[in-house]
């Protein structure tokens, strides 16, 4: 069977690809998925055993989500995130993945082309090639910092926007203040939308701050802003995010999201709506927690010298490691688990494909488990760099 070339240009998914390898080899210690080590709040859960009792519970609710849902949802964004509403929509999705599809569906055409900071989230990318558009990669620096010169220089007439992450999935980096800001400008001095991803808004370290871009005045025409529970609320399998558009694109992305999903899953916005009445404190304990487990991440790496760089990690709960070696990321992380017993991600799937990287995720996983991870891959790298 013919398969067309917008499927088959896309890289295979890795994270099944490391699941197979994992399951072949019992035993492995993962430090490869970006999950965290908890789950949601009681009260998450207790909203679900509510849920169910009326019929309209059971039949589609509204396309851009149920109105208490997004009420919280705006008193969140409003309070933390200092984004003001007005001219704005807020839209529930099926997680941060339907809410950037919704996005560059809304603002692309075939042909058209979107600028990634390399490295990017494989997701991302892998979405743009789906939908017949031009990923460009943008290298960053060597702290993972954004590169707003080179940014400048890969605008082209095809252009349509540019995208951010911070705090950083895969590399950890908090972009500051200051260079978000010079992206909404750089957006609208060229017509382009600043998409921003803000999964990791709560997981910032030492001075790191999030910030973001979409509470910015100007950037209202220009900005989506996309946020997601899995993360801060240990919410993965239930699949709820949300995204902030201008109002000129609702109707692009209602019109997407109808056909798409017809409305994210009444029981997962149920239990989304209790776990953020709960809000932030819930996350903020989880998070000191895994500020001690990035300390000694970094004090174990540092063990290696020379043999690897690993620049610091200022949020999220990753550390994105060049590893000085002859092998390519994937040779090496297969020899990792099928050797050594412990898997990570390589770079090549967040696009760095001029050096060997490994990313490491130290938030799925309690303390004792992370070190005892650590311990085998400092091994596995000495043995097979």
């Amino acid at each position: 069977m013919h398969l067309p070339r917008r499927i088959t240009d896309i890289q295979p998914p890795v994270i099944p690809i490391l699941g197979e390898w994992i399951r072949s080899n019992p035993g492995t210690i993962s430090l490869g998925q970006g999950i965290t080590s908890y789950g949601p709040p009681p009260e998450a859960m207790q909203a679900v055993q509510s849920f169910g009792s009326t019929l309209a519970e059971h039949r589609y609710g509204p396309v851009e989500g149920q109105p208490e849902l997004l009420a919280i949802l705006r008193d969140k964004l409003t309070r933390e995130n200092g984004l003001d509403l007005t001219g704005r929509r807020v839209i529930v999705t099926s997680g941060g993945n339907m809410a950037f599809l919704n996005a560059v569906l809304a603002v692309t055409d075939p042909g058209d082309e979107v600028i990634l900071p390399v490295p990017f989230y494989f997701n991302h990318e892998m979405a743009l090639t789906m939908i017949g558009c031009r990923a460009v990669g943008v290298p960053t620096d060597a702290r993972y910092q954004l590169d707003l010169p080179a940014l400048r220089r890969a605008i082209t007439p095809r252009t349509r926007a540019i995208v951010t992450i911070s705090p950083n999935n895969p590399t950890g980096a908090v972009y500051p203040e200051a260079d978000l800001r010079a992206v909404n400008v750089m957006c609208a001095e060229h017509g382009l939308v600043h998409v921003t991803d803000e999964v990791y808004e709560y997981f910032t370290y030492g001075q790191a701050q999030h910030y973001s871009p979409g509470s910015d005045p100007a950037s209202r025409p220009h900005t989506i802003s996309m946020f997601s529970l899995s993360k801060a609320y240990g919410f993965a399998s239930w699949r709820i995010g949300y995204m902030v558009v201008p109002d000129e694109l609702f109707d692009a992305v209602n019109k997407i999201q109808d056909t798409n999903l017809i409305c994210p899953p009444l029981v997962c916005q149920a239990a989304a709506a209790g776990a953020l009445r709960v809000g932030r404190p819930y996350t903020e304990p989880h998070v000191a927690a895994l500020d001690v487990v990035r300390r000694e991440v970094h004090e174990t790496l540092r063990g290696l010298g020379d043999l690897v760089e690993a620049p610091g990690t200022d949020g999220a709960f990753y550390v994105l490691l060049r590893v000085k070696t002859d092998l390519d990321a994937f040779t090496l992380t297969r020899r990792l688990i099928e050797r050594h017993k412990v898997a990570v991600v390589p770079g090549s799937a967040f696009g760095v494909t001029d050096r060997c990287a490994l990313r490491i995720s130290f938030g799925a996983l309690d303390r004792e488990s992370v070190a005892a991870g650590m311990a085998r891959l400092v091994e596995g790298l000495r043995a097979e760099a």
